[in-house]
């Protein structure tokens, strides 16, 4: 059962899919890191991480964001459902080419499927490049090459 709606400030982005806003009141308020559901955005050092992230500020950046939490995930951050200024953030970043629908976590979104196929057929964003690469991959890639650096 998703737990109540929260309104917060957005005062942070990190990437293309994680921000940080501040909820409550001004005299109780809680920062709280939060991942956006459904979606995976480049990393940093990848190709459009840093796009994505820019793409992400200019939806939420000091903007009013309702969030709808989801779940903590394993670094302790609120997965939630975001929106700024009533728009989608999931549905904004994959409809931009800034973001890959997480498949395992959009089985409740399947407008997202749409908007990233759309997205590919008319190479926005990331899917401008000859073979983009997905964030899962690419950090388990450099996660292998990382270990294999520090046994040699």
């Amino acid at each position: 059962m998703p737990l109540a709606t929260l309104i917060c400030l957005v005062v942070a982005i990190h990437d293309g899919d994680t921000l940080t806003a501040r909820c409550g009141n001004a005299t109780n308020y809680q920062q709280v890191r939060l991942r956006v559901a459904a979606i995976d955005a480049p990393e940093s050092q990848q190709a459009f991480g840093q796009k994505s992230r820019e793409h992400l500020a200019r939806l939420c950046f000091r903007q009013q964001a309702m969030l709808q939490p989801v779940e903590k995930d394993k670094y302790g951050r609120t997965v939630a459902h975001v929106r700024c200024g009533g728009t989608d953030v999931a549905a904004a970043q994959v409809g931009a080419g800034m973001a890959w629908v997480y498949m395992p976590y959009a089985v409740d979104r399947p407008g997202l499927t749409v908007l990233q196929d759309r997205a590919r057929a008319q190479r926005t964003g990331l899917w401008s490049q000859p073979r983009p690469q997905a964030p899962w991959t690419y950090r388990h890639k450099h996660a292998r090459q990382e270990s294999q650096g520090s046994s040699a």
